[in-house]
């Protein structure tokens, strides 16, 4: 059997330009809103044909920012601190022989956007801005939903969930209310490195336009600072 090339289907449109602040898994910020936009080689609407019956999705896409040459056979789950090493089969970390991610998300609509011809709108992904695409599947409950399934390390409730101390003369500055929604559902579920600690580091996150500054002290993520791009 002969290798076949993968080729990039489409690109998502997301509110994250940079990794800082991606959500650990899909799902966790059901706001978070993003277009999938199709290559142009794939802008067939006959191709999403049935896909209004569904109501989630899977992405198979590329961990661009994260390609490299060399692999390690462990890994340091964010998970479990970066402290402790763990088989990269066995984890979900970018750091891959094959940079391959896969997330869950949820359809949103189905619609025309002009030069794009018709997109996906979907709430819950992980990807950075212009992440590649690379197959879309449709999650089927009765083939892929395990109650009973077993998470390993990964079993308990992520436990990160902060409170937000969010002035009001800043989150003014944000008019899109929905952008603003999902802004807040990524600083309550913590955005840090799972080893930063300091409660005097200032963070800065480009989100959606907008580059955001917080510090994080005793459970409570502070935002000191909003300013447009």
């Amino acid at each position: 059997m002969s290798e076949h090339t993968m080729k990039v289907i489409a690109r998502i449109r997301s509110p994250f330009s940079g990794k800082f602040g991606i959500p650990r898994q899909s799902g966790l910020v059901k706001e978070l809103r993003s277009t999938i936009v199709f290559e142009p080689e794939f802008r067939n609407s006959d191709a999403l044909r049935g896909m209004e019956g569904f109501s989630h999705l899977w992405l198979i896409w590329q961990f661009s920012e994260a390609a490299r040459d060399e692999w390690s056979p462990t890994v340091r789950p964010p998970r479990l601190g970066g402290n402790v090493r763990m088989g990269v089969f066995a984890t979900r970390s970018p750091f891959r022989p094959n940079p391959i991610g896969l997330s869950c998300v949820e359809i949103i609509g189905i619609e025309e956007q002009g030069e794009y011809g018709t997109v996906i709108v979907v709430a819950g992904a992980d990807l950075m801005d212009g992440t590649p695409i690379y197959d879309i599947k449709p999650y089927a409950v009765y083939a892929d939903c395990h109650p009973d399934a077993r998470s390993g390390f990964a079993s308990a409730q992520w436990d990160r969930q902060l409170k937000l101390d969010f002035p009001d003369s800043l989150a003014e500055k944000i008019s899109d209310s929905s952008l603003l929604a999902a802004l807040r559902g990524v600083l309550e579920n913590d955005p840090r490195p799972s080893y930063h600690k300091d409660p005097e580091r200032i963070y800065g996150m480009d989100f959606g336009g907008y580059n955001v500054k917080f510090r994080v002290s005793d459970g409570v993520l502070t935002v000191t600072d909003i300013a447009k791009i």
